[in-house]
């Protein structure tokens, strides 16, 4: 028997080497959600007076807050720390931080931590190492972090001078379309987003691009879906915003025009939202 002329070849799903493979980037993987703080013994927090005194006035301050739009504190200065653990524990720590530095002062700190209760935040400042102030400030986001992002716009725009860097060709239009927006740009006005990632800008542009915009001290960190990293220029009202996967790879990178970045803060819900849990976890603690 002779062999057949013809190769014989099998159909069908499966049978055929797939010769392109679709390689996606990884996405972030998971959300931070709310969950309610564990919450110590009801025999432990019956002598916790301050800790429950100052809880309660930060609801009401919340709640003051919700209304007004207006940031309110509480200062936790010289509470004894079992209730300061008691504060600790119920306010957990929630998706937003954020550090601020003080120029040529390596010794001063500000540092931010949201709590689980989205509004409610915990500011620290520090001065070589101690603790100078503590308090809980309510409101969309910490006004210290607005102040200093003010503080820091240079006095002059720099221009450049001569024949550009090797490699840079796009930075300089792309600066100037910034210029305009932070020219223009009024209170209440939704934010101008320059998204870097779908443009061709080459490694030396962003260079060129940030060297120009400036770097301040405020460094604010979100971890909501992923990764976000946010920190002020020192251009008026601009922000460098950065989105890492879960593998902290760059999966958007953008300039933001506008007074603060709507991830770095809570929006009026949030609040209204807080205020309720907090109420029922204060209603469990006063039960004490």
């Amino acid at each position: 028997m002779k062999d057949f002329p013809i190769p014989v070849r099998t159909i069908g799903p499966g049978s055929q080497a797939e010769e392109d493979v679709l390689d996606y980037m990884p996405m972030p993987q998971g959300m931070e959600t709310f969950r309610a703080p564990i919450l110590p013994e009801l025999d432990e927090v019956v002598s916790l007076v301050r800790g429950c005194a100052a809880l309660r006035e930060a609801l009401v301050q919340l709640g003051d807050a919700v209304q007004t739009g207006e940031n309110r504190s509480v200062s936790l200065d010289g509470l004894p720390q079992a209730d300061l653990k008691l504060i600790n524990t119920v306010l957990g720590e929630g998706e937003v931080s954020a550090l601020v530095s003080r120029a040529g002062d390596n010794s001063f700190e500000l540092r931010v931590q949201e709590s689980v209760f989205a509004g409610v935040w915990r500011v620290v400042q520090t001065v070589g190492g101690r603790v100078v102030s503590d308090i809980l400030e309510l409101g969309y986001v910490p006004q210290a972090l607005k102040d200093t992002a003010r503080q820091d716009i240079w006095e002059a725009v720099p221009r450049w001078q001569g024949a550009l860097p090797p490699n840079v060709q796009n930075a300089p239009l792309l600066l100037s379309e910034i210029e305009d927006q932070w020219k223009q740009w009024q209170p209440g006005q939704a934010a101008y987003v320059v998204n870097l990632t779908l443009l061709p800008m080459s490694v030396e542009d962003i260079g060129f691009m940030d060297h120009h915009l400036g770097t301040g001290r405020v460094l604010i960190l979100s971890r909501g879906y992923g990764n976000c990293r946010i920190t002020n220029t020192c251009m008026p009202n601009t922000w460098r915003v950065v989105y890492y996967n879960s593998q902290d790879l760059v999966i958007l990178n953008t300039v933001e025009v506008t007074e603060l970045p709507d991830v770095a803060q809570a929006a009026k819900e949030d609040l209204e939202d807080s205020y309720e849990r907090l109420k029922e976890v204060l209603e469990w603690v006063e039960s004490a």
